[in-house]
């Protein structure tokens, strides 16, 4: 209806990397009704196999449409593929996301097939992009197929990251996981994206001859699960960890179905293990050649327990084994497109401290490894995990893979655009914002920015930075003032006409994110890896939000918009004081919490823990001590004690009787359940030290 259109449509801000409707052709299917027609086709089809195969089969299926693309130097056509599996219900959601402002056509669903018919689809698109949108499995899947068809050149592979680890996410500067940023400021930054190398490996395996029958495992395996590998390579302790966890979930499923749970499972496996020393003798049955260099003398005098051979600076999700820059000394500074690959070494030391900024014992950067092993050894390769026979593995460089790095952009939004210059310094006010306050009212602008003038937003002080600053310097400003504002006397002049509200517990969590109000219709969180590659004046002016999931403050109890009082005492520990009539309700410090546990109301308790304060899962009633973890523990509700542990109810709390409730489990004998809560406080143990120590 062309000529019936005044103007024909511009496809809107992201002209660029939609794929236009007229580019899309319907492949219609060819009637067969008649018996009698059936030889005639069938003979038909064998004579015109490649005609009919090349225009409507592929690999033996139907293709729904053709792509025949109108090359334009301006344009950067893009294919999405989303893993709905990765991230929770994440992927789910961005899909129809994607689809509402792409053409339906460009974007692919990967548990419907996989991403080579779309690959094959788009094909012979000029200047085609591709955006993964999963963990780094997902983006090592579409790289494998990219390498199947051989397209030349290669497209350019951008990712959002859905999946736990990212490390090739972060390496990149696509952050450490997707929180809520809109899908069309992702779209202008894979547009803007650079386009970089990044080295894969292949590990070629064959079977050592010199093994002993009695070094054999009845466990073991002939061949490692991936042939290649984009960000690493290792073996000993760590792969060892992580296949009693991939054993475990394969085995039990539907026991890991949280990113909480699946954490906890790791410290408890790692923890045991550690007692096991169970890859103590690593450096027995192992010989390492790097480059003609023989370092088996050396990982045998260090008593190494895992050999790490690494492409990329992040491991672990988001750890630097290599360490930064300025240590390198001896070496090389690392990167993902040298053509080289650095190998780490680790006892059981360096590994502890690898979540706290340390690193492992850097050994060689070389371009071939040859590893040989003399007994079955537990391996992994990009996070999939095997027990590998005695092997003689060849490490050497495959290819290069084009990949999108996310770029500094100088571009701010569009209400922006008159590009004013950036002033020579910018003195702003930053304001906290809690969870409660962000989740009831991010999509309404004027209420949460209406929120920071009142007790919803706890201001923190005034920050004066150079107009060019990006987040990262605005970070280590607001750290200090934070640690600076107990002690500074409201009365000084750096602080007069501020306006300063504090409350009981102030003090800044290590989780707080910056907010960025720019966007039309909302605020979103900025990932902290992230910050680098944002300017100040893209995400404010004058003030500054930021979100601090652990503030604790007035609007949070019996003060939000359609909130009910999640908290009916009068209680000390509570970290706001409520209004003495509604205290009278309990005089026993009994929380809804502990209401809901007795009713055994799983619908209440999930309403409650998604809208009251952390602090408040671990409010104690006067005459027991009693936290409504406790309650559930001695009750034996398991699904109840799942969902306090992975609010963030603590383990360790003790009621009158000095007991905790893993010890309340056990009296009500349920050594199940006692099992899994002391493996939760074990857990929560590891990130408190770990805090302590950031801290």
């Amino acid at each position: 209806m062309l000529q019936q259109i005044e103007e024909c449509c511009s496809l809107g801000a992201h002209a660029a990397v939609i794929i236009p409707p007229t580019w899309i052709i319907r492949v219609r299917r060819t009637q067969t009704s008649l018996k009698s027609s059936k030889k005639k086709k069938r003979t038909s089809l064998k004579c015109n196999k490649s005609s009919k195969k090349g225009a409507e089969l592929q690999d033996g299926r139907w293709k729904p449409f053709l792509v025949k693309p109108l090359p334009s130097q301006l344009m950067k056509p893009l294919l999405v593929f989303v893993n709905p599996k990765s991230g929770g219900n994440q992927g789910a959601k961005i899909i129809q996301s994607f689809m509402w402002y792409l053409n339906p056509r460009q974007v692919f669903d990967l548990t419907k097939g996989g991403p080579k018919e779309g690959l094959e689809l788009y094909a012979k698109v000029p200047n085609l992009r591709i955006l993964a949108c999963g963990g780094d499995g997902t983006v090592g899947w579409i790289l494998s197929v990219l390498d199947q068809l051989k397209l030349r050149p290669q497209p350019p592979v951008a990712i959002l990251p859905l999946g736990t680890g990212n490390d090739l996410a972060r390496t990149l500067n696509w952050g450490g996981g997707y929180t809520d940023e809109p899908i069309t400021k992702i779209l202008s930054h894979v547009e803007d994206g650079n386009i970089v190398q990044l080295d894969r490996w292949n590990l070629n395996v064959e079977a050592n001859p010199e093994a002993r029958p009695e070094d054999q495992d009845e466990h073991q395996t002939d061949k490692l699960p991936i042939d290649v590998f984009n960000n690493y390579f290792s073996l000993g302790f760590d792969a060892h960890v992580t296949l009693g966890f991939h054993e475990s979930r394969e085995a039990n499923p539907e026991k890991f179905n949280s990113r909480f749970r699946n954490k906890m499972f790791y410290a408890g496996t790692a923890f045991s293990d550690f007692l096991s020393g169970s890859s103590k003798d690593l450096a027995k049955h192992i010989k390492v050649v790097c480059d003609g260099t023989d370092l088996t003398a050396k990982v045998q005098e260090m008593k190494l327990q895992c050999l790490l051979f690494l492409n990329i600076p992040r491991y672990c999700a988001g750890t630097m084994p290599w360490g930064h820059p300025s240590e390198h000394q001896d070496f090389e500074p690392q990167r993902h497109d040298d053509g080289c690959i650095e190998v780490i070494g680790f006892t059981m030391t360096s590994l502890a401290t690898l979540q706290v900024g340390g690193h492992g014992e850097r050994l060689h950067q070389c371009k071939e490894v040859t590893l040989t092993t003399y007994k079955s050894i537990p391996m992994q390769v990009d996070g999939e995990p095997c027990k590998l026979a005695p092997s003689v593995i060849h490490i050497n460089l495959r290819n290069q893979a084009n990949m999108v790095q996310k770029a500094k952009r100088r571009i701010s939004m569009p209400h922006l655009n008159d590009q004013q210059p950036v002033p020579e310094k910018l003195q702003i006010t930053v304001n906290r914002i809690s969870m409660a306050s962000y989740e009831a009212l991010h999509y309404d602008k004027d209420q949460l920015k209406a929120a920071c003038e009142s007790v919803r937003a706890t201001p923190l002080g005034v920050i004066t930075v150079p107009g060019d600053s990006d987040l990262e310097t605005c970070r280590l400003l607001i750290e200090r003032l934070h640690d600076h504002l107990d002690q500074v006397s409201l009365s000084s002049p750096s602080l007069q006409n501020m306006s300063i509200a504090l409350v009981s517990d102030a003090k800044l969590s290590l989780k707080w994110c910056f907010l960025d109000c720019t966007t039309a219709d909302r605020f979103y969180r900025i990932d902290r890896a992230q910050e680098h590659l944002n300017y100040v004046t893209e995400i404010s002016q004058e003030e500054l939000y930021i979100l601090d999931p652990e503030l604790v403050s007035k609007e949070t109890v019996g003060t939000s918009p359609g909130m009910p009082d999640l908290v009916d005492s009068e209680d000390p520990s509570s970290a706001t004081s409520h209004d003495p009539e509604k205290g009278k309700s309990s005089s026993s410090g009994c929380t809804l919490l502990h209401h809901a546990v007795e009713a055994g109301s799983k619908e209440i308790l999930k309403y409650l823990i998604d809208n009251v304060p952390t602090p408040h899962l671990d409010i104690t009633e006067r005459e027991t001590g009693e936290t409504a973890l406790h309650k559930a523990a001695s009750s034996g509700q398991r699904s109840i004690c799942r969902y306090l542990v992975e609010a963030g109810a603590s383990l360790m709390k003790t009621d009158l009787q000095g007991e905790t409730p893993k010890q309340r489990a056990e009296k009500a004998n349920d050594p199940e359940l006692a099992e899994h809560l002391d493996n939760c406080q074990h857990y929560q143990m590891i990130q408190r030290e770990d805090q302590e120590t950031a801290v």
